[in-house]
């Protein structure tokens, strides 16, 4: 699998590490970010949180559109 970013940019012979969460695209280790994220789950009316977040990978492109305000 090759990141999709550096194909981008006419480098082809990186290797991608991961796929985008949001977009699904591979990413590099220079283009992914890797997020953390609560882990919910309903109970009743409310929610229960997880002890310790999860972890996502996205890429570059979709981090920067999800915390762009």
């Amino acid at each position: 699998m090759r990141c999709y970013d550096c194909l981008q940019e006419a480098r082809s012979d990186t290797t991608g590490i991961g796929v985008c969460s949001r977009c699904g695209l591979a990413t590099c280790e220079n283009h992914a970010r890797v997020r953390q994220v609560q882990v919910t789950r309903q109970i009743g009316m409310g929610a229960a949180y997880g002890r310790f977040p999860a972890r996502r990978v996205v890429c570059h492109t979709c981090d920067m559109a999800e915390t762009a305000h």
